[in-house]
């Protein structure tokens, strides 16, 4: 199992709860942290924005990250969401084999 730390950020409460909903429902994910808004600055075709962001922390594995990008990609309102995928290197065995066995697809 080669858990992994997946990172986005959603414009609004309803779709942060919307998409951790469906990750969780789905078992893509084991776990979704929605964190408090922030402010982010950055450059999007050509021109800087700002915007008010809500950071989501997903909480899943290589083997799911399709199913993952599957959800967010699909559910997610912008054009473009960020999606970057951190592997979880190091970790309280406890805690990663907990996120293994939630993540595992019943048919």
């Amino acid at each position: 199992m080669e858990p992994l730390l997946v990172l986005t950020n959603v414009p609004d409460a309803a779709s942060a709860e919307k998409i951790a909903r469906a990750l969780i429902d789905s078992r893509a994910a084991a776990c979704v942290n929605v964190l408090a808004a922030c402010h982010s600055i950055y450059r999007w075709q050509g021109r800087v924005e700002t915007a008010a962001e809500i950071p989501l922390l997903i909480k899943t594995t290589v083997a799911n990250y399709p199913l993952v990008e599957q959800i967010v990609r699909t559910q997610h309102p912008y054009d473009v969401p960020e999606l970057i995928a951190i592997p979880i290197t190091h970790g309280l065995p406890a805690y990663l084999d907990w996120l293994a066995t939630e993540t595992e697809q019943h048919d």
